[in-house]
């Protein structure tokens, strides 16, 4: 991960971000039987048998567990192993920033988009001035099913108002948020890929660029980008006998392609991180005001932190506004599709609200960052919970960050506590579901755990997580963090991953959970 070389797909589909089921890999030798938790020798007597013999196989002899499996009406433990040690958590993280944010904000906030003009347009629809497109970190603005067509809804608000000539800018201003577009952590290769996408405060389309290679008759490779608006420039290096490779150089927009693609490979595609939200959404508007014969004598520009935010201050004219889905529906986008840019972004919605109140009572300097200000706000609400600040230390909001820390013991109590609250719904109603949706639709598809475990995922390099609710065969709801670290999945002589793969390991652990009880 560390080797900026090339953007691998292998890179590009690791991480927390959500992205389809990985095609299954070749197949490969036959590998020496393991044990499952269905097999006989999982059958034990008790929950505590069962678990521990299971996490006892020779191949996590090196790995580090940790799991708590409690009661969620009395908070009796049914299970224990390293429940109080520190685990990366990966994107079980994105359950902290979750209950953080309906504490904070709740389910009902919503976030907008807001079209500014500096004058008021003279006769013959002339605006001597900009238009500032003012981001207020909406994570969805763009998305087909939460603001379809909103850059032609502005553009057509703009035209109401009988502008036909913009003799300024337009000023994609992205200072709602104070700090860098990326979570405290992320590391240079993910900020290449669509999980690491940009977490500004405006940004459209999940900040991402589509990256198609296609094989054609006379060569490979054929290399094309969208949106155009994104304006990737891509140098194409395709056509040596090299597995393809992608990068793009950290602050650079351009996207460098080499190798080919595998004689029996016709067509891939990829989902790499624009170069700048800002000004993709900024330029898809810019095309949307052309579509309405409305022309820009300026330029797009973005103003962002630490740049002094001087575009407001004149008293701008309000033209209109893009507002977001509530904050509920943006949990159910974030949990079941594991989205960091939507973690880190409302981890900065929580910032924002907190530096409205001035004082980082556990901090002799306040924070200089929405980033720091939301964590300074989820400490202060670790004791709300009943978590002791010395269980978690999180540097996002999302989990991408290998800084971050939770223990077992620390989830547990989160989900309990969260359990109990009136905005419990909302967070429960977003979590995936085994065997029907989000990244949990695939997993557990047939057995006890199906449309009964509901659970956060995680996945980092060497680190797996499952946290969350199941109903156990006796009809008790339990609560569980099942956390791995510092797994190495066993390979073959050619480098091949063998089965079973970590996160059945995890789904064995939980169907344990789902018959636990039965006669």
């Amino acid at each position: 991960m560390r080797l900026v070389a090339a953007l691998l797909a292998s890179v590009l589909l690791a991480g927390c971000a959500s992205a389809p089921p990985p095609k299954p890999a070749p197949v490969a030798p036959p590998a020496p039987a393991v044990a499952s938790a269905a097999s006989p020798r999982f059958m034990p007597s008790s929950l505590a048998d069962g678990i521990g013999a299971f996490i006892a196989q020779p191949r996590f002899a090196h790995a580090q567990w940790g799991i708590e499996v409690v009661s969620q009406a009395t908070g009796a433990a049914l299970y224990r192993h390293n429940a109080d040690s520190l685990f990366l958590p990966a994107s079980n993280a994105k359950l902290f920033t979750s209950a953080l944010a309906l504490q904070t904000l709740g389910p009902a906030a919503r976030f907008s988009t807001t079209l500014y003009a500096t004058s008021a347009s003279r006769a013959g629809g002339v605006l001597d001035g900009n238009l500032i497109l003012r981001g207020g970190g909406d994570p969805s603005l763009g998305d087909a099913a939460a603001s379809p067509g909103w850059a032609d809804r502005l553009a057509a608000a703009v035209a109401a108002r009988g502008i036909r000539q913009v003799r300024g800018d337009l000023v994609a201003d992205t200072t709602y948020f104070s700090g860098p577009p990326f979570g405290d952590g992320w590391e240079a290769l993910d900020l290449q890929a669509g999980y690491g996408a940009w977490a500004g405060a405006l940004g459209a389309q999940d900040n991402v660029v589509h990256v198609k290679v296609a094989r054609t008759k006379t060569r490979c490779c054929d290399v094309t980008a969208d949106p155009v608006q994104a304006r990737m420039h891509i140098v194409n290096l395709t056509g040596t006998a090299a597995p393809l490779s992608l990068y793009r150089p950290p602050g650079s927009n351009t996207l460098y392609a080499n190798g080919s693609l595998p004689t029996n490979v016709a067509r891939r595609a990829y989902k790499l991180s624009a170069p700048d939200g800002a000004l993709l959404a900024a330029n898809l508007l810019r095309d949307a005001l052309a579509q309405r014969g409305i022309t820009l004598d300026g330029n797009v520009r973005v103003l962002r932190w630490p740049e002094a935010n001087s575009a407001l201050s004149s008293d701008p004219q309000t033209i209109a506004s893009i507002t977001s889905p509530p904050l509920s529906q943006l949990l159910v986008h974030m949990l079941k599709h594991s989205d960091n840019r939507y973690a880190q972004m409302l981890l900065q919605q929580v910032g924002v609200a907190s530096a409205r109140a001035g004082a980082c009572a556990d901090r002799v300097q306040p924070p200089q960052t929405s980033a720091g200000w939301g964590a300074c706000a989820l400490r202060a609400f670790l004791g709300q919970a009943g978590i002791d600040k010395g269980e978690v230390s999180l540097n996002d909001g999302s989990g991408l960050s290998r800084e971050d820390l939770v223990t077992p013991a620390a989830v547990v109590k989160l989900l309990r506590w969260t359990a109990r609250q009136s905005f419990a719904s909302a967070l429960l109603d977003a979590l995936p579901v085994a065997g029907i949706d989000g990244t949990l639709e695939h997993r557990m598809r047939a057995g006890a755990a199906t449309d009964n475990v509901q659970a956060k995922t995680g996945t980092l390099s060497h680190v797996y997580a499952l946290s969350g609710f199941v109903t156990d065969a006796a009809g008790q709801r339990l609560v569980f963090s099942l956390l791995l670290n510092r797994y190495l999945r066993p390979t073959d002589s050619l480098g091949r991953n063998l089965r079973p793969s970590p996160q059945s390991d995890l789904d064995a652990i939980a169907t344990m959970l789902a018959t636990y009880g039965a006669n």
